[in-house]
């Protein structure tokens, strides 16, 4: 009972850092806001006897605390003014920008990111790939521009994301390689239009957590776990293989709608190029979902048969296929919709 306590205290305490750093009209309120919600979030990483747990908890408030004080550094010299040449007027608003990435764990300031949810719950994972994203992404969107710098970082993101998620056996660092992927697109969409950005953080969100759910309710955290046949029923297979391709941004499904909507902005604002190279590079992300997804459906181990099997009743609530129902009809769902009107 003192736990789950402690837990929503903090998870209240979470949801107001965020909040404050929202609502601010000010850079030491968006700064206290984040820092608010940073001493929220260690707790809730620290994970009693598991070593591994509390030390990534660790390595997240070094990075993070890092990222903080770079911040409240450039806030300083706006505040001061610094007599600087014209040239170097953008010096600290890059500075702010790269904080920011690096509390989001954008590349290329990503090297924390699969490290720290390689060893996390999956509650924790599912924090901190969307919540704890919202204020520094928000506050990242008032001070964009697209110039050399963002175009690099929007590339690398999904370069990294493709490239880091092809070796992967662990599931959560494959989420994590997924996120950064997904980032890049959302900082590009940022761009465009500030309704794009939240659209795809939105369904981003919305798949993330189907997933998450998914592989916390069975108890899922390595790739070979998808195989074996004694834990996980064909429908769990296919509702499991649906929401990664939909995560992956396959046409017909959901997660494509977003990604779609970016594709024609940036045509129209012929921004064909830099589109062109961000498809190309999402494909490869695409490939290793489609990998997974083959190897569960036709590879099936019974041999193990000392597997203790994690198969509960909370599968026969209509609850998680109606949601990934909805994400694999969203786009079709979406399109009809804006026919009719």
């Amino acid at each position: 009972m003192a736990n789950n306590s402690t837990k929503l205290l903090f998870l209240s305490t979470l949801l107001v850092g965020t909040i404050l750093s929202i609502n601010s009209n000010s850079w030491f309120g968006v700064w206290m806001g984040l820092e608010i919600n940073l001493l929220s979030f260690i707790p809730m990483l620290t994970g009693g006897k598991n070593l591994m747990m509390n030390e990534s908890s660790i390595k997240y408030f070094i990075v993070q605390a890092m990222a903080s004080t770079m911040l409240l550094f450039s806030i300083m010299l706006i505040q001061m003014k610094c007599p600087t040449s014209w040239e170097m007027e953008s010096v600290p608003s890059m500075m702010i920008m790269s904080s920011l990435l690096l509390k989001i764990g954008a590349a290329p300031f990503h090297f924390w990111f699969p490290e720290v949810m390689g060893v996390s719950s999956w509650n924790n994972c599912l924090i901190l790939m969307t919540w704890q994203k919202i204020a520094p992404i928000m506050v990242l969107s008032y001070c964009w521009q697209m110039n050399l710098m963002t175009i690099t970082i929007v590339i690398s993101s999904i370069f990294i994301g493709a490239m880091g998620g092809l070796n992967q056996t662990s599931l959560r660092q494959l989420m994590a390689y997924s996120s950064i992927s997904h980032l890049g697109w959302m900082i590009s969409a940022m761009g465009m239009s500030e309704n794009a950005w939240e659209i795809y953080f939105l369904v981003y969100s919305l798949l993330s957590t189907i997933l998450v759910w998914l592989f916390n309710q069975f108890k899922t955290f390595h790739m070979n776990q998808l195989f074996w046949s004694s834990n996980l029923s064909k429908e769990v297979k296919f509702m499991m293989i649906l929401s990664l391709l939909s995560l992956g941004g396959l046409p017909p499904f959901l997660g494509f709608l977003p990604k779609w909507m970016i594709i024609q902005s940036m045509v129209e604002n012929n921004m064909t190029i830099l589109m062109s190279i961000m498809v190309a590079l999402t494909t490869i992300t695409l490939y290793y979902y489609m990998r997974i997804s083959f190897s569960a459906i036709i590879l099936s181990f019974n041999e193990n048969s000392w597997f203790t099997s994690t198969k509960n009743n909370s599968t026969k609530s209509m609850m998680l296929p109606m949601m990934v129902v909805g994400s694999t009809l969203g786009l079709i769902l979406s399109s009809t919709l804006i026919l009719v009107i």
